[in-house]
């Protein structure tokens, strides 16, 4: 069973950058595609990005496009967030996120078994 733990997260002005990391412990790293999703207050947690597990396949929400960037490093076990242009909007907890490694995108929250404790990122106006 892989642990997570996220960091990087803090408080940033708009239009300022943060960039996020997630370390992965207990499990065969590339065994997982990972993903990133976060939670404002309200009960949905919201996709953000994934990345499979030879990176070959990247995807986005289309509220971070353009301005996030998802990358991974296997021989460190370690999934990034860079995180540019951010806005008010993009203020929530963050989490990163495994699943058994296939052939297909997935964005579902509940398609992802494990899961980090989050980290905090404030954008100020």
């Amino acid at each position: 069973q892989v642990q997570l733990v996220e960091s990087g997260g803090g408080l940033v002005q708009a239009g300022g950058s943060l960039r996020l990391s997630c370390v992965a412990s207990g499990g065969t790293f590339s065994s997982y595609d990972m993903g990133w999703f976060r939670q404002a207050p309200g009960p949905e947690r919201e996709f953000v990005a994934t990345i499979t597990w030879t990176s070959r396949i990247t995807y986005y929400a289309d509220s971070v496009k353009g301005r996030f960037t998802i990358s991974r490093d296997n021989a460190k076990n370690t999934v990034y967030l860079q995180m540019n242009s951010l806005k008010p909007e993009d203020t929530a907890v963050y989490y990163c996120a495994a699943r058994e490694r296939s052939s297909v995108v997935v964005t579902a929250h509940r398609q992802y078994a494990y899961w980090g404790q989050g980290t905090q990122v404030t954008v100020s106006s």
